[in-house]
């Protein structure tokens, strides 16, 4: 009995050890040396292909990015499971696209997914979903004092691609890690996966660190990859660990991929006018020339980039440097075409044709960012596939495309379709091999540079922030309501129906709620007559600021008020702040007006109120020839009309408030009323205390309610409850109407 325990003792640790050897360590024995290496995508200069039925035939990547967020829980919890992933894939193949792309190694309920939904797909005689996957770099070693070289970088680069292909192959056992998904990946997804992109959008400064730290370490000569003699440090270090993954794909498993390499116009190979590169700190590039497959890379591989319309568009500026006979460029600030002469790579050599027709699309319109793709295809001997593109359904906006509208945020569902397909058309007319959209579903826990500062950056899964407009890339919105909203802002009152009033007067009455997107507002006047009476609703938010007048439209408050509602028609309605608790003020005063905000503080119970705004990022000097000028704002406190039911015909995404006889409905998101972080509601406290934004915590808000015709006496207050939900979020998924004007393109192409 002893002997068996032992041998039994034995035998179990035998199977531990080669089941820690094969799935979690990736060592294996080759049995099978000469055995052929297939590999069913190709490449040439321009197009990709795949082998279908023997034969080789062109193959477009028509494809969505797919993030891992969903409300209510970070990325990296993995919380999408195995049913939502199957429902998902099948909106997407609907929807005509072909290609699902994830950035990093995800929980293996999505590989399992990806399994069960294309054998049934194969069962049934149609056509799989394709994947590409990327192997992730981590923000924080990116954005640290290491360089590419550092084992936290490179050797991590590489493990990590070992490890992406030994998932897609069902061998792989991984245990939960920063960044990383988990589990056991028994499920071979190999046959459906088209290839890799490497890394993500390189650091400027990290490129620049790396390249200057090791100036001889430019070359690199693998079986499958080799540098050319122009190729940098950081180009180097790339092609090492692109061929040292495809020499353990090949060596292992017997199979190729097309493998790419993360880029975008920061990183891009191009040289550009001194004051662009200046103002845009252009000071790194990755040129993927500098990589050449070898004879024994029998897939081959393709050129990736991430290429919005409005970032950072540098060609807008030479555009408007050039003296073109064009209204656009007027009188403005130019560069001379010389200067170009003398750069190792000016973008000017490879521009699609001659001076003006440089920028016109086939339209003959001004479009920069057809543009910049036709000089990237112009300039790349492999094909380029645009694997992100695309635009936001949030109500704030970051940037503005001022060539074709394609901006990033304060664009509504339909005007996102509408975008989409033009980026698409572009992309397509400048030559490249496939397009990625960013992104499938809305992401509650993202952030964006000009609205980061105002929220509480450790609790944004908990709510819907739609002034970030990071956060609304997504075809598929995740709307508040388990099933619906509690209010949607279309005029039927129904929703209302068992609302108690806050405040009532014998003309007037205010009704709220909110969930974690908005409060709504219903507000009743007996014969309201929007083209004539002018609506005002003061709002308290916090007892540190406020005043109890506002000079601008000579109405007095009850209590001091921190925000003033407007509602003057379709056109001119509006949100203000009294000036101490601007937060642009606060944060951005130096940007907008070259001035310390805290060097002359506003008084604490300034009548002064002023349009809500946000700073845009803008090449504002480049355009004027002023390196002084200030800081590009537009007013996010301008409310815009309409009906935002989705159920609508005349939905529009973007409606703030509507009309409905002797109702006014209305809905305003947390952020615009300086809330951190509504989930617990938590706002801004008084800036000039702090010297910046601390919050603290708010259970109630004032409002109060009057037209024109009593706006000489004080308007009374009353109080409304706040209570937040903490991090128990309702949600409900919702197609946006961009989704389905995609979907009938799409679809209809051959």
């Amino acid at each position: 009995m002893k002997k068996f325990i032992i041998a039994a003792f034995i035998v179990a640790l035998l199977v531990y050890g080669w089941n820690v050897a094969y799935y979690r360590l990736g060592i294996y024995i080759d049995l099978e040396p000469d055995a052929p290496v297939t590999a069913f995508m190709t490449t040439d200069e321009d197009m990709i292909y795949m082998q279908r039925d023997g034969q080789t035939v062109p193959f477009e990547i028509r494809g969505v990015n797919m993030g891992v967020g969903i409300p209510g829980e970070w990325a990296t919890d993995y919380a999408i499971d195995k049913e939502t992933y199957l429902r998902w894939f099948g909106y997407i193949q609907d929807m005509g696209a072909n290609t699902v792309r994830v950035y990093t190694i995800l929980h293996d309920d999505f590989y399992t997914a990806f399994y069960e939904y294309n054998t049934q797909r194969e069962a049934d005689g149609e056509e799989p979903l394709w994947l590409i996957h990327g192997v992730w770099v981590n923000d924080y070693v990116q954005n640290s004092h290491r360089d590419a070289y550092d084992d936290d970088f490179r050797q991590t680069l590489i493990d990590d691609c070992r490890t992406v292909v030994d998932i897609l192959h069902g061998k792989k056992n991984l245990s939960l890690g920063y960044g990383l998904g988990s589990g056991s990946y028994r499920k071979d997804v190999s046959r459906w996966v088209l290839g890799y992109i490497i890394g993500v959008e390189w650091e400027d400064v990290t490129v620049v660190y790396t390249d200057h730290k090791y100036p001889d370490r430019t070359q690199y000569q693998g079986t499958y990859l080799a540098t050319t003699q122009d190729a940098s440090p950081f180009e180097a270090m790339l092609c090492e660990v692109g061929d040292k993954m495809i020499e353990y794909e090949t060596g292992r498993y017997k199979q190729q991929r097309l493998v790419a390499f993360s880029n975008w116009p920061t990183t891009d190979p191009f040289d550009y006018p001194e004051d662009i590169s200046r103002y845009f700190m252009k000071c790194a590039k990755v040129d993927m020339e500098h990589i050449q497959p070898t004879d024994a890379f029998l897939s081959g591989y393709f050129i990736s980039y991430h290429v919005y319309p409005y970032y950072p568009d540098y060609l807008n500026y030479t555009y408007h440097a050039i003296d073109l006979d064009d209204p656009l460029s007027g009188s403005r600030y130019s560069y001379h075409v010389y200067d170009l002469v003398e750069m190792e790579t000016p973008v000017q050599d490879y521009l699609p044709g001659g001076t003006q027709a440089n920028y016109l699309d086939s339209s003959g319109q001004v479009n920069t960012y057809y543009t910049y793709l036709k000089t990237l295809t112009n300039y790349h001997t492999a094909p380029v596939v645009i694997s992100e593109y695309g635009v936001s359904t949030g109500r704030g906006m970051a940037q503005r495309d001022y060539n074709t509208g394609r901006n990033q945020g304060r664009m509504s569902e339909q005007e996102q379709g509408e975008a989409l397909i033009a980026c698409y058309e572009d992309i397509m007319d400048a030559g490249c091999a496939g397009s990625c959209v960013f992104t499938w579903q809305d992401e509650w826990f993202k952030r964006t540079w000009n609205t980061m500062h105002a929220v509480d950056l450790n609790k944004t899964p908990y709510w819907s922030d739609y002034q970030t407009n990071e956060q609304y890339f997504g075809l598929l919105s995740f709307d508040p309501g388990e099933e619906k909203s509690v209010c949607y802002v279309d005029g039927d009152l129904s929703d209302w129906a068992d609302i108690q009033p806050v405040v009532e007067t014998e003309e007037m009455s205010v009704s709220m709620q909110y969930d974690e997107k908005f409060v709504y507002f219903l507000v009743h006047k007996e014969q309201f007559d929007p083209e004539t009476d002018t609506l005002y609703l003061p709002l308290d938010i916090t007892p540190k600021t406020g005043s109890t007048y506002c000079q601008q439209y000579d109405v007095s408050f009850d209590r001091a008020c921190d925000f003033l509602l407007v509602i003057d028609g379709t056109d001119s309605s509006r949100l203000l702040v009294q000036q101490r608790y601007s937060v642009l003020r606060a944060m951005f005063l130096h940007e907008t007006d070259n001035l310390d905000a805290y060097l002359d503080p506003v008084d604490p119970d300034t009548p002064v109120f002023e349009p809500i705004s946000l700073v845009l990022q803008t090449a504002t000097p480049l355009l004027t020839g002023n390196w002084q000028s200030p800081a590009e704002t537009y007013e996010t406190g301008l409310l815009t009309y309409g009906n935002a039911n989705p159920d609508h015909p005349d939905f529009n995404s973007l409606a703030d408030f509507i009309f409905a006889g002797d109702y006014v409905e209305i809905k305003l998101p947390w952020q615009l009323l300086n809330f951190a972080n509504p989930s617990e509601m938590m706002v801004h406290d008084d800036y000039y205390e702090h010297y910046g934004i601390e919050y603290i915590q708010s259970d109630e808000m004032f409002v109060g309610a009057a037209t024109d015709e009593n706006a000489g006496e004080r308007i009374p207050m009353a109080s409304f409850a706040l209570e937040g939900w903490g991090k128990k979020v309702t949600y409900h998924e919702r197609l946006k109407e961009s989704y389905y004007i995609l979907q009938n393109y799409w679809t209809s192409l051959k």
